[in-house]
């Protein structure tokens, strides 16, 4: 059969009719502007009110739950969750989903995170990793978000294809819009909410329902502020109070920084808290700006020493000389460790821009919890009240089981069964559906007891649930019943410290009502930086107002260290501080009676200045100069405790002129001032005495003082005029005592001469000089027994050779050096305690003022005998061992 080819008429334009709506350009302009906006504001960047989520948050921790990563369960591929989430709710860009999920996993944008990653997810200064690379499952806290959405608590709406459904807000058990708070720019307005702790914020919800008129102070006696992730200080509550009430404020937030000495001789700022959202990198790169600039003075490095075992920890070194509160009160004010947060608080309520204050979102989300309640339980109701009806059909037909199956058997179809057995059993269509349905195992006498066993609790829920939707008051009891259980999981200490101003001005720290304030230690560390701080202001303002004249050298001098008088403090156990004058003379006023705690054994005490430096004799006869103002200083209310210095023996490696001698250890301190002339007299172990004239090199760091034979060791040193008292005493209890104007001053290069001659397997276990005037000794005993003396006073304790050391007590003896005879150097010298059975050996020995103290290996004071005029008497056994004298 052929086919007819039809011919199509060509196209003319001329019979087309014109469609075309003119409109003016301001008016499309407006129109589409206007939908842009409404699209940004209500599904791309404030967060509802309700459940503090921004779309692409809801649909990720919805979805997430849908696909049962729940915290028991296994990673999953965060690329794979992107796609779930894009496909089927979210049909925008991977990487605007993915960015959001990574911030809902990053613990320091989040206080309480809603996703658990697995992986780099980014860092303050850094990015992520992508997708494929990470993966993701829910945090515990996204379960509260998540909890009962599927007993119909919220509506749902279709998604962007119409083929799946989605939640418009989730349930939401944790008052989520406080707790993480959040950020975003819309249209014409923006969102800046701070974090805030979840049991503060819920013993305020549950004070607003018990109280619904509550003021503002009221509730801020429960929420004093926010809570951030990381930590750090908040200073003054006025821009706090502010933003709770109006819904805008400004604050400050600090670092949390404390002064240490990260070697033995240099001191640092070490930040171990930041503000919020702020980075290590962001703040040594500003850090490295102002030095470079000239507006930070004083700053000789900065390093980042954070890692995910230690937290953030920045190391910024000071320059010898410079006060470290005025070089941090600069870094305050031209680094980010010093920042100021703009709450705004804009939420969406009922599709509606809100700019909120503090009771505001608490009413929202309380009320949204009383709606998810309220519809949770009549959901459970309806639920419950149709298993009851089923329960209640099937035991009715199990009274008379052999006549229901009989209907059955003899009928014949199902239709027909159901309706003989709804007018034989005055069933209903559903429960005779439900018997027909049935399976034969369920028909046993156990069955039937289960069935009224279930029949009972159906009931009782139902008359709970009833109770609960009929009662205000009842609705409430669950609404607090589940905060409180969302804080017993989820809940956490408050991190941050708050600051505010008392009645006379100063600084203390805010404590909530709740329970979650900082650790003490906390706060008080932060009151003590925020004061120091204050104080070193002035110090920061007048070098801001010298390098503005262009005085450089002015403004470095203005955060300097004043030279101010101080006392460089040498302890037995090898701690070394520096002090006031003024604590050393109450120190040194003490009476014998008075008790001294276990770091106060000091054995050397040098006058000198801030500015100045000292020198520290080792063991090994070298002398190492170091610097007064790197030294930890005691406050005087410790009365003089070396408790916070630093080890001596720490500064020795230090040095560059010359290395450490294996062994070597610190002896004593002294001065190197220029009025400080007098020759420096050195006792060794094997009885050599030396004053070193102070000839010494100008460019070293570090030198010998005194050229020791091979074995030898300096005991100690100290200076020495010629009326001067140098005492010796050996390990078989001679002494020896003689005025210094017997010893020659040598060089530096010099090995000394006989101080004393030892018996054979003899050591020196004591040396030192003694001023002349503290010779002489007086005393005086009240009649309550009460004892007072002064002068100096030689400590011997006598004990067996082959004991162990420090297991041994022995019995000590204090004489006054008054009662031994001077005699000529390199001599014998008298005997200084009498040995008694069990006794050959001096196990400890001490020349020096009275009173003195003593302590064990533990801390443990060791109290002495009082003195014994006899220079030659056996002792009186100690309670401990003596470690430690001075």
């Amino acid at each position: 059969m052929a086919h007819r080819k039809t011919s199509q008429p060509a196209f003319d334009p001329r019979t087309v009719h014109e469609n075309i709506i003119e409109t003016p350009l301001n008016e499309e302009m407006s129109k589409s502007f206007l939908e842009y906006a409404y699209s940004v504001i209500y599904a791309r960047a404030l967060p509802d009110a309700r459940d503090g989520l921004k779309p692409v948050q809801r649909r990720i921790v919805y979805q997430m739950g849908q696909m049962n990563l729940t915290p028991d369960r296994a990673y999953m591929k965060s690329a794979r969750v992107v796609g779930e989430v894009m496909g089927k709710l979210h049909p925008h860009g991977d990487s605007a989903i993915y960015d959001a999920m990574v911030r809902l996993a990053q613990p320091f944008a989040m206080r309480l995170p809603l996703v658990d990653g697995h992986g780099n997810f980014g860092s303050l200064d850094d990015g992520p990793a992508a997708s494929r690379y990470t993966e993701a499952r829910l945090a515990p806290a996204a379960l509260g978000m998540n909890a009962s959405i599927d007993e119909d608590t919220v509506d749902f709406t279709p998604n962007y294809d119409n083929k799946l459904q989605e939640p418009t807000v989730l349930p939401s058990a944790i008052p989520n819009l406080l707790v993480n708070g959040a950020s975003g720019i819309a249209v014409g307005m923006a969102t800046n909410m701070a974090t805030h702790n979840l049991g503060e914020v819920v013993a305020a919800a549950k004070y607003l329902m018990a109280h619904p008129d509550a003021s503002l102070e009221a509730l801020m006696r429960f929420v004093p502020g926010p809570d951030w992730p990381g930590g750090g200080v908040i200073i003054g509550r006025d821009g706090i109070r502010e933003a709770y009430e109006h819904g805008r404020g400004a604050l400050t937030t600090r670092s949390t920084t404390h002064i240490e000495n990260v070697t033995a001789r240099k001191k640092a700022i070490v930040v171990t808290e930041l503000p919020f959202m702020v980075g290590p990198e962001r703040v040594l790169e500003r850090i490295s700006e102002g030095v470079k600039n000239r507006k930070l003075e004083g700053i000789s490095g900065a390093i980042d020493l954070s890692d995910r075992h230690n937290g953030t920890r920045l190391v910024i070194e000071i320059k010898t000389g410079f006060d470290p509160h005025a070089v941090l009160a600069q870094l305050f004010k031209h680094t980010p460790l010093q920042d100021n947060f703009t709450m705004n608080n804009v939420a969406l309520v009922n599709g509606r821009p809100h700019t909120m204050g503090l009771k505001e979102m608490l009413d929202v989300w309380i009320d949204h919890r009383r709606r998810v309640i309220r519809r949770r339980s009549e959901f459970r109701r309806r639920k419950a009240e149709e298993r009851l009806h089923l329960v209640e059909g099937l035991l009715l037909a199990l009274i008379d089981i052999d006549e229901v199956i009989q209907v059955i058997r003899t009928s014949e179809d199902a239709e027909a069964a159901k309706t003989r057995l709804i007018a034989v059993f005055d069933l209903d269509e559903v429960q005779a559906q439900y018997i027909l349905d049935l399976r034969l195992r369920r028909l046993t006498r156990m069955s039937r007891i289960e069935l009224e066993s279930e029949r009972d609790d159906l009931r009782k829920r139902i008359e709970e649930l009833e109770r609960i939707l009929g009662s205000a008051e009842e609705l409430d009891r669950v609404v607090t019943d589940e905060m409180d259980q969302a804080v017993a999981q989820w809940g956490s200490p408050r991190r941050t410290v708050l600051l505010d101003s008392d009645e006379s001005g100063a600084l203390v720290p805010v404590v909530s009502e709740a329970g979650s304030a900082a650790l003490p230690a906390q706060a008080t560390a932060a009151i003590r930086s925020a004061q120091t701080v204050s104080s070193a202001a002035a110090d920061v303002a007048a070098a801001a107002a010298a390098r503005k004249a262009g005085e450089d050298d002015a403004a470095a001098a203005a955060l300097q260290l004043d030279d101010e008088p101080c006392a460089v403090l040498l302890s037995a156990s090898g701690l070394i501080a520096r002090s006031t004058p003024t604590a050393v003379d109450a120190w040194q006023s003490r009476s014998a009676m008075d008790h001294r705690g276990p770091d106060e054994q000091i054995v050397s005490i040098v006058s000198t200045t801030t500015l100045s430096t000292y020198g520290l004799i080792t063991s090994a006869g070298r002398l190492v100069v170091a610097h007064a103002a790197e030294l930890p200083v005691v406050p005087a209310s410790a009365i003089l405790s070396v408790a916070s210095g630093v080890r001596a023996d720490d500064l020795l490696a230090l040095t560059e002129s010359t290395d450490p001698v294996p062994g070597e250890h610190v002896i004593s301190a002294v001065a190197l001032a220029e009025d400080h002339t007098n020759p420096l007299a050195l006792g060794t172990t094997m009885g050599v005495v030396k004053r070193w004239n102070r000839e010494s090199p100008t460019t070293m760091d570090s030198w010998s003082v005194i050229d020791l034979k091979d074995g030898d060791s300096v005991i100690f040193a100290a200076d020495a005029n010629d009326e001067d008292r140098l005492v010796f005493i050996s390990s078989d209890s001679s002494l020896l005592t003689y005025e210094a104007s017997n010893v020659r001053p040598q060089g530096r290069t010099a090995g000394g001469m006989a101080g004393i001659r030892l018996a054979e397997d003899c050591t020196v276990v004591a040396f030192n000089v003694i001023s002349a005037g503290k010779v002489s000794w007086t005393y005086d005993e009240d009649d309550d027994g009460l004892f007072s003396a002064s002068g100096a006073v030689v400590l011997t304790v006598a004990g067996d050779k082959d004991a162990l050391p420090g297991t041994e007590n022995g019995a000590a003896k204090i004489t006054p050096l008054e009662m031994y005879p001077t005699k000529g150097r390199g001599t014998g010298g008298v005997r200084s305690q009498r040995f008694l059975k069990g006794q050959n050996i001096l196990i400890a020995a001490h020349i020096g003022e009275y009173p003195l103290s003593a302590s064990t290996e533990g801390g443990s004071t060791v109290e002495l005998p009082k003195p014994d005029m006899r220079r030659d008497a056996s002792g009186v056994e100690l309670a401990s061992p003596i470690a430690y004298i001075g």
